[in-house]
């Protein structure tokens, strides 16, 4: 069986920093490998141009193409027609595409095409409540309905994006996955009174609501140390750093006891989780988020938000604590709560690996995967 992968990003040192999006297909992609799939990838909207196979994976990393007139609609044509020779010439079975902006938008393949859902522009925006841009609603539309399978890594997400597009097609449920030998466990590692988020400064991540409620911790407990492992990018609405924004709302004291990083090489994201006390992580919108799982397979005490997705990968009381992110007072409790309980942070950490393991470890969930797959290539027809 020959899969391809389609996507705008990908963790690898030739190619760029990547979100959760790419390190979800990475890590399903080298353990296929190791199941015996051969494993195509191809990246898209690239600065340059590169053909090279690492680890048994192709990629083929396409560059962005301009267009005077028309380019939303041209170049993605110009990826069909590279798709299409590539599946006459390599023998490729099916190729899987996320939803996020419709990218698969116009093409019409010559085997099965597979979209999974990570979280539309669409599904953000109804999380976020926020107005989505009608050409960019058009686009996931046009390619949810263009596709023979849908796949998507939560039942929430499933049923959210099913009910924005209108969807009849049956949805799969098969979750992220997280390779437990990449992030094990390394309480050597750990440092005293350090609480860290990692991933980008975005609003729908709920940063904002971490001065307020790392403000509340730093009362009770004023040598912790606040760390910010992510990218700093403009707020949605006021166009603001939003690193500015969560600065602007912390004490001198808080802000004293404050660090960011920055964005960090993907490796380098281990070393911080490892070094951390607790993790938090209030996100208001996600699909399935990797950085949970990466977290709760080093055996970190979390604190998350309670929203939608979160009752499918935590456990609350058991896996980590779930609050409301608008809930401060709760959310600030439950830090403090862990930062004073080292045996209850060892507790909560070694369930939290052991519900990866079961659940979401890439042993587990590239069988499903392939156990999917199996039966659309055993099929093989193109509707």
């Amino acid at each position: 069986m020959h899969l391809c992968y389609l996507t705008p990003e990908y963790p690898h040192p030739v190619i760029g920093r990547s979100g959760g999006l790419g390190s979800s297909i990475k890590n399903l992609a080298e353990q296929l490998v190791r199941e015996g799939v051969q494993v195509t990838v191809v990246v898209t909207g690239q600065k340059t141009q590169r053909l090279f196979n690492d680890q048994g994976i192709f990629f083929h990393v396409l560059k962005h193409r301009h267009y005077a007139f028309g380019g939303f609609y041209l170049y993605r044509k110009h990826i069909e027609r590279y798709l299409n020779i590539l599946i006459r010439d390599t023998h490729i079975d099916l190729v899987e595409a996320p939803d996020w902006t419709g990218m698969t938008a116009f093409m019409k393949l010559k085997v099965p095409l597979v979209i999974r859902f990570n979280g539309s522009d669409a599904y953000f925006c109804k999380l976020d409540g926020r107005p989505q841009k009608k050409k960019n609603y058009w686009f996931e539309k046009r390619a949810l309905l263009g596709a023979n399978h849908l796949l998507s890594v939560s039942a929430f997400t499933a049923n959210v994006t099913k009910a924005l597009f209108q969807l009849k097609k049956d949805i799969k449920i098969i979750p992220n996955s997280i390779d437990t030998a990449r992030f094990q466990p390394q309480p050597e590692k750990e440092l005293p009174g350090r609480v860290l988020y990692f991933g980008t400064l975005i609003r729908k991540k709920g940063v904002l609501e971490l001065p307020e409620i790392f403000n509340l911790v730093n009362r009770k407990l004023p040598d912790t140390k606040f760390i910010f492992a992510g990218k700093d990018v403009p707020d949605v609405i006021t166009g603001q750093s939003t690193k500015a924004m969560i600065v602007a709302g912390m004490t001198p004291e808080t802000q004293h006891q404050t660090l960011f990083l920055e964005e960090l090489p993907y490796e380098a994201i281990r070393e911080e989780i490892a070094k951390a006390t607790v993790v938090v992580l209030p996100s208001f919108a996600e699909a399935l988020p990797m950085t949970w799982l990466e977290a709760m397979a080093m055996e970190k005490a979390l604190v998350t938000s309670d929203i939608g997705w979160a009752k499918e990968v935590m456990v609350n009381g058991e896996t980590g604590y779930t609050v409301a992110p608008k809930n401060h007072e709760e959310f600030a409790l439950r830090i403090t709560e862990l930062l004073k309980a080292s045996e209850l942070r060892k507790q909560l950490g070694k369930q939290a690996r052991e519900r990866v393991l079961e659940r979401f470890s890439t042993e587990v969930v590239t069988l499903q995967n392939i156990k999917f797959y199996k039966s659309i290539v055993k099929t093989k027809t193109v509707e």
